[in-house]
């Protein structure tokens, strides 16, 4: 288990400086490349992007030790961690100082989602015993809600654009999650064993769709309107299918119930905190932002 929670904190730094690069790099591109993959094609040129991907391929290495000697709903949650340098380290790169809403919204949903998952406290579970049955209501489940996102994002603009192209992402990098834990079960009985099944595939589809659905966020507004959203579905995902198809339990009941509750609170008090910060709005006209700042 050590190994597991360092393992998930390393990810966690990790994706943090890997979205810092990205979302610069992204964030220069116009408005029109959104959701299209024209914008993964013109930041494949860019070497700060590039080095995003790095990095976050790194944290993919570590996330994937963790899940091979923890469960999923725990270590997902603790990738969480990288709000924490990822937001300051954000506004420290565009010179723009963090005031008191800044800093409540980014700690209320990392402190909200680790009391909501600290006292839920999953555990146990076996990837391998879902059906196809649940996994085809789990992946229609994420494209419904993926649809729903994308549909709210055209009708919103700034911060809340941002966010709802996240959630939309958050969604798919959760079920990505799911996919990757399945897949490393597999591994464990040999490489073929692992190409032999069509989770590895379906993984490698979504984290592709995963990528270019990040970009688009992280190219439509700041990185705290995205990376928070994103940050907070992930885990929500993960836990939901962790507990209803891979058998992982969470302890309910009072008053265990009421913090899970009220740290969810606190994620979603964060989040609207961040998304509507006259600060992390004027993160858009800050340099490196380009065309999609005006």
């Amino acid at each position: 288990m050590p190994i597991a929670v360092l393992a998930s904190l390393a990810a966690g730094v990790c994706f943090a400086v890997a979205g810092v690069l990205q979302q610069w790099a992204a964030g220069g591109r116009p408005d029109t490349e959104a959701l299209s993959p024209r914008l993964l094609a013109r930041l494949a040129r860019d070497r700060v992007w590039l080095g995003g991907i790095a990095l976050a391929v790194l944290a993919y290495g570590f996330q994937s030790l963790a899940l091979a000697y923890g469960p999923l709903s725990l270590v997902q949650p603790l990738i969480v961690a990288e709000l924490v340098f990822a937001v300051p380290l954000s506004a420290r790169l565009h010179r723009m100082r963090l005031g008191f809403r800044e800093w409540f919204g980014t700690l209320a949903v990392a402190a909200g989602l680790v009391l909501a998952l600290a006292s839920a406290r999953p555990h146990g579970g076996r990837p391998d015993a879902a059906d196809l049955l649940s996994w085809l209501l789990v992946l229609g489940a994420t494209a419904a809600l993926v649809c729903g996102a994308l549909a709210t994002a055209r009708l919103l603009s700034g911060p809340w654009r941002a966010s709802a192209t996240a959630l939309a992402a958050g969604a798919v990098m959760g079920t990505q999650s799911v996919l990757l834990a399945a897949t490393v079960d597999r591994l464990r009985h040999g490489l073929l064993t692992a190409l032999s099944v069509w989770q590895t595939y379906a993984l490698i589809l979504a984290s592709i769709g995963g990528l270019l659905l990040i970009q688009s966020a992280f190219q439509q507004g700041p990185l705290a309107a995205s990376m928070t959203v994103l940050d907070a579905m992930e885990p929500v995902v993960a836990v939901t299918v962790g507990t209803v198809v891979f058998g992982e339990t969470i302890h309910t009941g009072w008053p265990v119930s009421v913090v899970t509750v009220t740290g969810l609170v606190l994620v979603g008090t964060g989040i609207a905190s961040l998304d509507s910060s006259p600060v992390i709005a004027a993160l858009r006209g800050r340099p490196g932002c380009g065309q999609s700042c005006r």
